[in-house]
């Protein structure tokens, strides 16, 4: 998948469906997102008991009957459009991953997106076709740390892409600088940000070049300039 803009308007990405419009990683919050027209539906996976893959943050967040994943891929299977992006947040099921997307013709229409590397590279071992995003970072940072990282982050991007040879990085907005932006896009890379609620903050990195901007409200790029086709 071709996740760069080029001269395009920015990749509009529902965050876990569109969970500003219905709970969080659930099948009404995906139906949200593609009736509100994203290019992409950003899902948290989680590994759960007999190697079942759902839909949750955390196992704290799960609840008692999380949306499985197979639920998730069917609805998107049969929507004409929207691709997904699958935020692993449990490592050793890249296989059940691979599979399920196999199983229902998603693997083109796919990123695997991640912090952890050994995650991505088994997912380019078992299906080199699936698209990979590097996460960054882990965790949100302290205010402090947060400025520390926002500076270095330019010299440190490269590697972050090259050892997981992926397509793209899924960055925490406040991370992007124009630095960051023009030294993903030497490596071909593209620039996913996340997670971005406000028209202000959207403008801001449609001017940076970011070329996808993930947001629990879709409607934030109603009236948007990245709306609007080059």
């Amino acid at each position: 998948m071709n996740l760069r803009r080029a001269e395009g308007p920015v990749l509009r990405i529902g965050h876990r469906g569109a969970a500003a419009l219905a709970p969080a990683n659930t099948i009404a919050s995906i139906e949200a997102a593609v009736a509100a027209g994203v290019d992409l539906v950003e899902l948290d996976v989680f590994g759960g008991p007999a190697r079942m893959l759902v839909l949750g943050h955390s196992r704290r967040e799960l609840g008692a009957e999380p949306t499985s994943l197979e639920d998730a891929l069917a609805l998107l299977a049969r929507a004409p459009g929207p691709g997904l992006v699958a935020d692993m947040k449990s490592g050793g099921f890249e296989r059940e991953l691979v599979e399920a997307l196999r199983r229902h013709g998603l693997v083109e229409r796919a990123v695997v997106s991640t912090y952890d590397l050994s995650t991505l590279q088994a997912c380019r071992r078992l299906e080199p076709q699936l698209t990979r995003s590097r996460t960054y970072p882990r965790h949100r940072l302290y205010p402090a740390v947060r400025l520390v990282t926002r500076l270095a982050l330019p010299f440190r991007v490269g590697r972050l892409l090259a050892d997981a040879e992926a397509a793209a990085t899924t960055l925490d907005y406040r991370l992007v600088t124009r630095a960051v932006v023009e030294r993903c896009h030497a490596q071909g890379a593209a620039v996913l940000a996340w997670t971005v609620n406000d028209r202000a903050k959207l403008a801001r990195l449609d001017g940076l070049g970011v070329d996808g901007v993930i947001t629990d409200d879709p409607r934030i790029f109603q009236g948007s300039r990245a709306t609007l086709p080059a």
